[in-house]
Formats: structure tokens, sequence, C-alpha cells
């Protein structure tokens, strides 16, 4: 399969040159668990900082002659497909890198907001980007290109990209006009076109604690195409999952401190990684947590979501996790859509009374791999959210003072505070609950280092102890139910769609493994999304 795809992508480019019961997560951990608010309780909707006039402004010319016939035109051969899928339109000659940017700015445009089926996804465009896609498209090759280039990507908004403020969907870093992060210089490296930024829950969802998930004050109120204002958006990376789920990139980046990418992947019918601390560079990104913390994509199938990740992976000199793994890399050449045989999984036996689950096991046993059930570890986590809020009151401070653009003023967590008092109505409709609760934290290094030990060896024992007793490879989960446990462990994992309830809300199977089995749980997800074929584009935007 490996030689396969290999031999594609090298003659695209040389053509180119000449009903379902849920089950509530009782361990949650996940960020998103700590608001209580319900998320359909909207006090703002739509944005009283984007204007959406502005935000077109640069596209007015590139886009006036851009037709709705066009659009449509473009439809069948871009619409839901793939990277190589698109890459071989590319070498046909049936598409250009300029003509499928500027579909995607045309879906955001007709979709995203102050309309009837707005998404709120979006919260800022690259004004350069149909410059760099005609860029692309002149480019003559020397070598075979990764199959990221010249495919539009959408960055969540608290990751640093040169020519776009970096927010985290704060007023206070309205003008947080910095450098690339160290992502967005492999992603550019790589031959990849940032698009835009996606909206996210404020401050990735560490910040107002009575909120809905999917709301910042920059951004919005990010809405779910599979249920408008029905379905919850999943937090932190909501903007990114929706983008990826109504097509309005090729793919999306995200962030997790514990379930902040799988959350809003599984809500939004897409692939969402969390990859192994430290695989992906986390320098130029707003933090919550320097122990927790990781970048990762959000794709609507597999195939996509190993090729993102490989135009990611890249060891960081400054970043205190970044990983020296050797030839990690040249994930998306080695997914083989082959049987599990042997493989060996274990289910939780408390989530088998939802039926897309009890499917998806199904599924995989027809694929030859080894289902083992489980009984829960019976583990507690405890003082997660004061290692949040010790790591978020220095780690913030230092992105402040290294990566924020010279325009911001607030230096630390008391400063933004204090931002947010000057215009609560508008900044902060939702109160800023945890930030205060950062501030009034406090620990000795001792304790802190005893609070990450008993995180870390609790996580691990949650997963190492059946593992070792049932001799598993990985475990199976929904959603981001394990997400806390297996952020602790500081283990991967890949949510999948696995179908939708009888309401139509998405449900994904997530697999969860040792670190730095990426390739294992790629392949595993690849396996299972070929033979289930369970994702549907959302109805009202195809």
């Amino acid at each position: 399969m490996r030689l396969i795809l290999l031999l594609l992508l090298l003659l695209l480019f040389t053509c180119k040159n000449s009903e379902s019961n849920k089950i509530p997560n009782e361990n949650s951990t996940d960020i998103s668990a700590i608001s209580t608010k319900d998320f359909r309780e909207f006090q703002v909707l739509d944005s009283r900082y984007i204007k959406k006039k502005e935000l077109w402004q640069a596209f007015e010319n590139d886009l006036k002659n851009f037709s709705d016939e066009i659009y449509d035109s473009l439809k069948p051969l871009i619409l839901d497909k793939d990277i190589l899928q698109l890459q071989e339109n590319v070498a046909k000659g049936k598409l250009s890198y300029e003509l499928i940017t500027k579909f995607y700015l045309y879906r955001i445009r007709k979709f995203d907001r102050e309309n009837t089926l707005s998404l709120n996804a979006v919260i800022a465009l690259n004004p350069n980007v149909i410059e760099e896609a005609i860029q692309a498209d002149n480019t003559d090759f020397e070598a075979m290109p990764h199959p990221i280039f010249g495919m539009p990507i959408l960055l969540k908004d608290n990751i640093n990209a040169k020519g776009m403020p970096t927010t985290a969907g704060a007023v206070a870093l309205q003008n947080n006009n910095a450098e690339d992060s160290f992502i967005v210089k492999r992603l550019e490296e790589n031959g990849a076109i940032v698009l835009g930024k996606t909206n996210l829950s404020e401050w990735a969802y560490f910040f107002c604690g009575d909120c809905p998930s999917g709301y910042s004050a920059i951004g919005g109120q990010t809405l779910n195409p599979y249920g408008r204002r029905i379905f919850d958006t999943g937090g932190s990376s909501s903007g990114s999952g929706v983008a990826v789920a109504a097509n309005f990139a090729v793919a999306a980046v995200g962030s997790e401190t514990s379930g902040s990418i799988l959350s809003p992947s599984s809500q939004n019918s897409v692939v969402g990684l969390k990859p192994t601390i430290g695989l992906l560079s986390r320098s130029g990104i707003v933090p919550i947590s320097s122990t927790l913390d990781t970048a990762g994509p959000m794709t609507k199938n597999v195939s996509d979501n190993a090729i993102l990740l490989d135009a990611m992976f890249g060891y960081d000199v400054n970043d205190t996790k970044s990983m020296e793994t050797g030839n990690a890399s040249g994930y998306y050449s080695e997914l083989i859509n082959d049987n599990l045989q042997d493989t060996r999984l274990g289910v939780f036996k408390a989530l088998l009374k939802d039926s897309l689950y009890a499917q998806a096991i199904s599924d995989l046993k027809s694929n030859g791999a080894v289902i083992v059930e489980i009984e829960e570890e019976e583990i507690e986590l405890p003082n997660f959210l004061r290692l949040l809020n010790l790591d978020m009151k220095v780690d913030l401070q230092m992105y402040l003072s290294k990566y924020a653009g010279k325009e911001v003023t607030v230096k630390t967590v008391q400063d933004v505070i204090h931002f947010n008092q000057k215009d609560s109505v508008n900044i902060m409709p939702y109160g800023q609950k945890l930030f205060k609760g950062i501030v009034a934290d406090n620990a000795t290094d001792d304790e802190f280092l005893e609070i990450k030990n008993t995180l870390k060896n609790n996580g691990k024992r949650f997963f190492d102890n059946p593992m070792t007793a049932h001799e598993l490879d990985g475990f199976l989960s929904i959603n981001n139910y394990h997400a806390g446990f297996a952020a602790v462990a500081e283990y991967p994992a890949i949510t999948v769609p696995m179908g939708y309830t009888s309401l139509g809300e998405p449900e994904g199977l997530t697999f969860i493994s040792k670190p730095l089995s990426e390739r294992e749980l790629l392949g595993w997800a690849y396996v299972y999304e070929h033979a289930s074929k369970r994702r549907e584009m959302p109805k009202n935007y195809n």
C-alpha cells in the first residue's frame, strides 16, 4: 500500500508538471465537563467584534467573478473529497489550487455568518491566501512534494500564524499579531496554505466555567451543522470540528489539553487525533498546560489525518516536551486497508449499552480484531483542575512574554481579569470563574510535582493494568469519555465517526493506545473507517 501511495503521488505531480443510548462519562475530567451551563443557553449568538464586510474586503476583487455556476460545477470535484483525490484532480487539470481555495472561501461566505444556516466557525481569513494558491499553481517541482502541498488548511485561533491575529477568542488578544508558530512553519515548509483561523471555546474552554462550549467573545457561538442550535459542538476546538464537517477547508488543526480535539471531532462526525504529547510542537500556541497540551489534526477521513500529522511533525528545541523520535514521519504512506487479525482491543462493559458502540465492535470483529471486555479500573484523578490552574498561571505568562505580538498589553492571568472588567457585558457575558480560580490557586514546587506525578501514574495505571492483564494492544471508547485518563497518562487517541443516534447526533469511536503508537492508531482507524463507512455530510451543507 505504501508503494502504491508513493507511486500515485509521483504520478499526480509528474502529470501536473508536464437510535442509541448515550452513556454519560462518569469519570470525565475533560475540560468540556467543567461547564455547568446547558449548551443551548446562549446569551450571545453572533460575534460583536467580527464585521462581515471587513472580513471579506480583501477578497472583493478576487471573488467578483466566482459565480454560483462556477461553485456548483466544482462541487463534484472538491466537496468531501480527500487530499489524494484533490491532488489527482489538480494533476489532471480539472482543478487548480486557486480554484480549490476560492471554492472554500465561497462556501465560508455562503454558510458561515449572518444567515439562517450560519455556523460561526471561522474567526479570521488569511488576506494573502489566493495569492499563495496562485504561487502554488506556478511552482515547478524538483522533487516530489508532500501531499499537503497547495491544500487550504484552517487553524484553531490559539495557534500563531503571521498575517492574522491569534486571539484565543479573547478580546484581550484582539491585536495579537504574532510570528508563525512552529507547526505553521512546518506546514508552510511542506507547501500547505493557511486559509484562516477557526473559532474556539474562549481560552480553550478554560475561562468562564459557566458557558456553552464553542463560545468566544471574538468569534461568537459556534453551532453544530448536524443540529444547528440543537446539538453541542464539543469544545474547545469547536470551530475546527465544525469547519471540517461543513467542508470549509481541506482540513483543520485543533489543540487538546483533555478532550478538546476528541470532543468536537466526535460531535461533528470528523476524524480527530490527539497525538502523544511532544510529537507535535506547542511553541507559539496559546497554552493551558505545558504538561498536557498538544496540537492535532482534524479531518474528514483517516488518510487526510495521517497526511496532516506528517506535515506538522518535527522536533522543536524550544518545546521542553518535544521528542526526537528519529524517522517517525511517513504516517500517511504506511496506511493499509487490511484486517485487524490478532489485534487485541479492550472494550468497556459499561459502554456496551450504546448500540452504535456495539455495532462498531461487531465491525471490528469482522475484520479480525480480538475483542476483550473489561471493567473500568476504579482510579481517580485528584487535583486535575489544580494541575491546569498551576500550569496556566505560569505557561500563559510565558506565552505572552515570548510569543505574543508587541501590541498585547496583558502579561498575566490577573491582567486579563482586570482587562475584562472594563466591559464585562461584551467581553465576558458568562463571567470568568476559572481565571479567578487560577489566580487564587498556589502550591509549592514539591506539591505541584506530587500533583503531576500522581495524575500521570493514575492515568497510566488506568490503561496499563488491563493492558498487561489481558495483553491488549489498545482500547475502544466513545467520543471523549476517557480523554482525561489519556491526557494525564500522555497516551494518544483517535476518534472516527461511528454513526448517529436516533435524533441524528454524531458519535465517534475512539481508539486509545500507548505513547508513540500513532501508526497503529491510524491503521486501526483506517480499517474501521473503510469497513463501516459511517460518516455522512451534514444535510443542509452539501
